[in-house]
């Protein structure tokens, strides 16, 4: 495990973090480019070397319901991966929203609704598949004989 003092060097790396001194000897490290009222990035790191990195909802952590996952544990190089997934999060527009109709050739409708972090199908209301990505949910929708209506 790295001590505080490590993490400090590590986090201290990232020219884009801002320290702030909180309570009880803690430090939070803010980014105060993110395009979003979020600007927390690390909160609460703590002498003993525990402390949380927001990840929001990215899904290859996971996160508390707050966004935040725990860093009490991380190694130098999941520390630099998971800054560094953080501050991209924090700096990247949202998908536009995605709410499409599609039809096959029986005139059947779906719709395709991008709703973070799923692409869900929807028959009417009832939610018919879920993907995590939008080139699987295509491929699902072209493979059931359906096309983007124009």
């Amino acid at each position: 495990m790295l001590t505080f003092e490590q993490k400090l060097e590590i986090i201290e790396t990232f020219p884009e973090l801002t320290r702030k001194e909180v309570s009880m000897k803690r430090v939070n490290f803010h980014f105060e480019e993110s395009l979003y009222d979020k600007k927390i990035v690390v909160y609460h790191l703590h002498p003993n070397g525990n402390g949380f990195v927001y990840v929001g909802n990215l899904p290859q952590y996971e996160a508390d319901d707050k966004g935040f996952v725990n860093i009490r544990d991380y190694s130098e190089k999941q520390l630099r991966s998971v800054l560094g997934d953080a501050i991209d999060y924090l700096s990247l527009e949202p998908e536009p929203p995605y709410d499409k109709t599609w039809v096959n050739r029986e005139k059947v409708k779906l719709d395709l609704v991008y709703e973070e972090p799923f692409w869900n199908v929807y028959t009417g209301k009832n939610l018919e598949e879920s993907f995590g990505t939008f080139e699987n949910a295509e491929e699902y929708l072209i493979e059931q004989g359906f096309r983007e209506q124009k």
